[in-house]
């Protein structure tokens, strides 16, 4: 589905090239749910804009479905860090935008809107702007407008990192049950190993940067997940002992 092979990313801060990835090789099979997780700055987000088609590597190459990505990418969805809604319309006109945009028919995309939105917890609040919204609310309106679009894969910059522990449980479950549903792969930033753990079928970490593949495991926890539950298992302490002691070393000698 999404091939990464042997990519580098450059960019030029103040005159001065910053090495963000290098030498990077990741493949994502159709149905994947895959968690990159490493320390900050080793390129994680620019891996999602470079699938996406925001942004191209410096060297090596991206491909969707065996064909190269060289403009953006509109097979997939993408939920950034920050939120970008328009802070003019509503909750409804924000949810829907992606309908609107292909020309549905708006009382058909008002209800597909307004649907969504319950089901993301946010019923009541369909009249409501972005400025009268917590953060966690925004990251909510972001995530039904993108699933609204039904893309074949859902690029996520950590989603969840907003809410509440409560909320973002309800949210992790969610997530399963639309992916389970509509069958896209998935492909999501977090710095949450337990999160990451709950929803992948497969953990990447990523080294400091520049950033490359330093270690991945597959997560073979049966299908459907109880998000609650699941961390309790004694398999669940298994993969995150393992996947842990490879983390902490990205973690420890970044501090040396």
């Amino acid at each position: 589905m999404i091939e990464l092979a042997s990519i580098s990313k450059t960019f030029r801060q103040k005159g001065e090239p910053v090495e963000a990835v290098r030498n990077l090789s990741l493949s994502i099979g159709e149905g994947e749910i895959v968690a990159v997780i490493g320390p900050s700055g080793c390129g994680k987000s620019t891996l999602l804009n470079m699938i996406s088609g925001l942004y191209r590597p410096t060297t090596g190459r991206v491909e969707y479905r065996g064909e190269r990505v060289t403009a953006v990418n509109t097979s997939v969805g993408y939920m950034t860090q920050k939120d970008n809604l328009l802070p003019w319309r509503n909750v409804r006109d924000n949810v829907s935008l992606p309908l609107e945009i292909q020309g549905v028919p708006k009382a058909q995309r008002e209800r597909a809107a307004e649907e969504l939105i319950r089901r993301v917890g946010l019923d009541g609040f369909e009249e409501k702007l972005p400025s009268e919204l917590s953060g966690g609310m925004r990251k909510r309106v972001g995530l039904a407008r993108m699933l609204l679009a039904r893309p074949e894969t859902l690029l996520l910059d950590e989603p969840f990192g907003a809410l509440d522990a409560q909320l973002k449980l309800a949210m992790h479950q969610l997530l399963l049950s639309i992916k389970e549903e509509y069958g896209q792969t998935v492909l999501f930033v977090t710095h949450d190993l337990v999160e990451a753990i709950t929803l992948s079928t497969k953990v990447v970490i990523c080294s400091r940067r520049p950033g490359t593949i330093r270690y991945s495991r597959d997560v073979d926890l049966p299908f459907p997940r109880d998000v609650l539950n699941v961390r309790f298992t004694e398999q669940f302490g298994e993969i995150y002992n393992d996947i842990w002691e490879q983390l902490r070393q990205e973690y420890k000698e970044d501090r040396l």
